[in-house]
């Protein structure tokens, strides 16, 4: 019997084996990372690792990265800006910071878009800068301190960390509030003890990741993607391959299938074996038009017969080709019932 085939990795990724063995470790140390005796350093050094690892893998400096729960909490410290605008078909933790204000106004950009792949530059701006760089992490080469910005977000489980911590990056010299408060923790930035479990795992993810981008891993990946997106496309009745021709994502392909609804479409996939998804992790399970396409151009209508497939590196070819079977066949089956 053959087994599931798992194509939501832009959801989430499974768990790098360097993470588990990462957070395993930090299981054994009792220090409080705030204490100074000998149990307290130890777990304080844990930290300082996995803080310089990430800096690696987005190419800043250890002092500008703050961690966090995830990508939705660093995207909160814009609270404590007054005027924020936001890219149109930015993730919904940045959308929700829009507000218009006096000052200066931040900009909130998603740098690759999480439901379509596609990979934005920001435009200049007179003002600071917020990049949403979850999805571009260990996927496509990123160096925060070559982009200009000034701050950036980004989550551990989208590139085999555990879910539950992600990171802030802020640019040395630039000022934000803080996103808790209570404690000194986080050069000030976000109180509370340090999730050293989590974080040891990001680190290790981080650092894993990095590797894989390096060494070409995601060159395979973008072949599968691309022997996907010509199968499906095939299938006529004008399947509309979003981003196709431009800049994306190795493994995200966002497929428009007129005449059938994304989310029938994800629900069909299920039953035969196939995680994928309609959109946003954080909005799948809402049956409603994607906001992205609709702010792309696309209709109401089109908008609601998107899903979305993204592939990672354990994906084989031959899962690829399987779940093109199977989509084709169950796409006529949906045309000749609306027929």
């Amino acid at each position: 019997m053959r087994g599931r085939v798992y194509l939501d990795w832009n959801a989430t990724s499974p768990l790098r084996a360097e993470a588990r063995v990462a957070m395993i470790a930090a299981m054994d140390l009792a220090g409080n990372p705030s204490s100074v005796h000998a149990e307290g350093r130890a777990a304080r050094a844990l930290v300082e690792k996995a803080r310089a690892q990430v800096a690696a893998a987005v190419g800043c400096k250890p002092a500008e990265v703050v961690f966090t729960s995830g990508a939705t909490e660093a995207a909160a410290v814009l609270r404590g800006f007054q005027h924020v605008v936001v890219d149109p078909t930015a993730h919904d933790c940045l959308w929700s910071q829009a507000r218009e204000g006096q000052g200066p106004a931040v900009l909130g950009w998603g740098y690759a878009n999480n439901e379509t792949g596609v990979i934005a530059e920001a435009p200049a701006h007179d003002g600071p800068v917020m990049l949403d760089i979850v999805q571009a992490v260990g996927k496509v080469p990123f160096s925060f301190a070559w982009s200009g910005a000034d701050m950036a977000i980004l989550s551990a489980h989208k590139f085999g960390g555990p879910k539950g911590v992600g990171a802030l990056i802020v640019r040395d010299g630039f000022e934000v509030p803080a996103l808790l408060t209570g404690g000194g923790q986080e050069m000030g930035r976000r109180a509370g003890t340090e999730n050293i479990i989590g974080i040891a795992g990001m680190g290790a993810a981080a650092e894993a990741a990095q590797r894989d981008l390096e060494g070409g891993v995601w060159d395979r990946v973008a072949e599968f993607r691309n022997i996907l997106d010509s199968a499906l496309s095939s299938a006529g009745n004008n399947t509309i391959s979003v981003g196709k021709g431009g800049p994306r994502l190795p493994n995200t392909l966002n497929l428009i299938a007129p005449g059938w609804k994304g989310e029938t479409q994800v629900m069909a996939m299920d039953l035969a074996g196939f995680a994928i998804s309609a959109g946003s992790a954080c909005s799948s399970g809402k049956v409603r038009a994607s906001r992205v396409l609709k702010a792309m151009g696309f209709d109401e209508g089109l908008a609601a017969q998107a899903i979305r497939i993204s592939l990672g590196p354990l994906t084989e070819k031959e899962e690829v080709e399987r779940f093109a079977e199977a989509w084709l066949a169950h796409y006529r089956k949906a045309l000749a019932r609306a027929a």
